[in-house]
């Protein structure tokens, strides 16, 4: 089967705790996983607030994302949730240091992550499930591109759309366009303010 899928490009991570110290071991981690050849190297992005973690979400796609369970403001269940919303092919892991059964039965039903771990984390065991989960990514982007590739030799998708696919892929919200009611595009307010 020829690869739709460009490897050299690096798989995104999305890393959030409220622990600036976890998210530096998480990240060493990574880079081990990578050395040792698991994976290719990653991108890693790191946030200690969950709501800005989730506002990047909407702008950046991401392979796997690995959050803490308690943290201020938003848990890692609701966290994870709001992603699957977002980014429903984004796989999702759930570190805790506590045994909240409700809280983590809440993020297996709504949220549906891919996996627990516990806190401390035993380091073979996370890699075995990171290598797992980016796989496992790698696999589903794969079939869906080859999906789309057999829907367009049927004319059932068109190359523009098969454009636009791609492009959603890569930047989320990128070809979502809001109109005024005089059929000019808005800008982005944020944008308008910084000319």
């Amino acid at each position: 089967m020829t690869t739709l899928l460009n490897t050299n490009v690096p798989q995104q991570v999305l890393l959030v705790d409220d622990e600036p110290a976890i998210l530096q071991a998480l990240v060493r981690t990574l880079r081990r996983g990578a050395a040792d050849g698991l994976w290719p190297p990653l991108r890693t992005e790191t946030f200690t607030d969950p709501l800005a973690a989730l506002a990047r979400a909407r702008e950046q796609n991401f392979a796997l994302v690995i959050s803490d369970f308690r943290m201020p403001g938003m848990n890692g269940a609701q966290l994870l949730t709001a992603l699957r919303e977002i980014q429903p092919d984004c796989r999702r892991i759930i570190l805790s240091a506590h045994a909240d059964f409700e809280g983590l039965t809440q993020a297996v039903n709504a949220a549906r992550i891919s996996q627990f771990l516990s806190k401390p984390w035993n380091e073979p065991e996370l890699l075995a499930v990171v290598h797992e989960q980016l796989a496992e990514h790698r696999r589903h982007v794969e079939t869906e591109l080859l999906a789309e590739q057999q829907r367009l030799a049927r004319g059932e998708l068109s190359p523009q759309e098969i454009e636009r696919r791609r492009l959603e892929r890569m930047e989320p919200g990128i070809t979502r366009v809001q109109w005024s009611d005089d059929g000019a595009y808005v800008l982005d307010p944020i944008g308008a303010e910084a000319v």
